[in-house]
């Protein structure tokens, strides 16, 4: 597996990582323990070593399981995770309200390290925007976990323009982690020229679409009430119906490439700029495996045009998320 430097911050990944959310939150019930820690492993044997969890997946037992995993091949392994929220676990979001107090900060921080079995967090995100407390506050917050050798590098998520250079001129931010695929690239205009500018990476999350990306699903797929994709709009039955246009488009890609559409949409977003780092999640080996190897597939110039030129004539359907969660986004 290839490495990618995350902007100019020093802080090198494997080409792909992989989010490990799924495993046990957000994507139906959770998966057996003993099952995802063995593709953990997996995983790392393949090449991949950035692995991305948070306090809010689960809540908790999503480190719980990353922290059994990788404790004893810590060395081998860099774990990003994220602080934030007010966690609630009698709540469906498993949590209520954001909360990025700087003593809230820390208090997360050494909670998250137990959970982890660490002794050092290589990636600390602030998972969304906290419009209550200074961007500079939180930036001082994680400078001072970042002396104090608990942090090694600070993150932020979908967080905007301003709130990136403000956060930036305290603490160096190494990577901003926000949706981005073939089919989510609002961040190409705004954001993209400021993180060149800075020397920040780009995590792609959600890089497949939640999965409607890989051709597996349409407009007679059926969600588990547990699987939040089931209350999102782009994936009602008639938003999935629309938006095929752009599956059926990247599986014709593939057939010319000898690769799934999940690689095609993989080798695209790395191909976009190399300091962009996707973070597929998965919970099925041949899936991981497939996810790999989308690391070896070059797309030239030309067939980049061809695709961009494509896409542009796809309108898609569907918001990202119901309108209180995109209230959370872009701050």
């Amino acid at each position: 597996m290839k490495t990618r430097e995350l902007g100019m911050s020093g802080l090198k990944v494997s080409a792909i990582g992989l989010g490990c959310m799924g495993m046990s939150f957000a994507y139906g019930p959770p998966k057996d323990e003993n099952e995802m820690i063995k593709l953990i492993h997996q995983a790392l044997d393949l090449g991949i070593n950035f692995f991305d969890t948070a306090e809010v997946y689960g809540p908790f037992t999503n480190e719980d399981l990353v922290g059994k995993a990788l404790s004893p091949v810590r060395d081998k392994a860099i774990i990003a995770t994220k602080f934030g929220f007010n966690i609630n676990p009698d709540s469906s979001a498993g949590w209520q309200g954001l909360n990025s107090k700087p003593e809230h900060i820390k208090k997360v921080c050494d909670a998250s390290l137990k959970r982890l079995k660490t002794d050092v967090i290589d990636l600390f995100y602030q998972h969304r925007v906290d419009p209550d407390v200074p961007i500079e506050d939180v930036a001082g917050a994680v400078q001072d976990l970042i002396k104090e050798g608990k942090v090694r590098y600070f993150g932020l998520s979908e967080a905007g323009v301003e709130t990136i250079r403000r956060a930036h001129a305290v603490q160096p931010v190494a990577a901003l982690q926000n949706e981005y695929s073939m089919w989510t690239r609002k961040h190409e205009k705004d954001v993209f020229p400021v993180l060149e500018e800075l020397g920040i990476g780009l995590v792609a999350y959600s890089p497949l679409g939640k999965g409607f990306l890989t051709g597996k699903m349409d407009e007679n797929t059926k969600f588990d009430s547990s699987d939040f994709r089931s209350k999102l709009p782009r994936f009602t039955p008639e938003a999935m119906k629309a938006n095929k246009a752009l599956v059926d488009l990247i599986t014709e890609i593939g057939k010319q490439k000898g690769a799934t559409p999940a690689q095609i949409a993989l080798a695209w977003v790395l191909a976009q700029r190399d300091w962009i780092v996707p973070i597929p999640g998965t919970t099925k080996l041949s899936r991981l495996k497939e996810n790999v190897e989308a690391a070896n597939i070059e797309l030239s110039k030309s067939d980049l045009e061809e695709i961009n030129n494509a896409i542009s004539e796809i309108e898609i359907i569907g918001n990202r998320y119901p309108e209180e969660m995109e209230k959370l986004t872009g701050n």
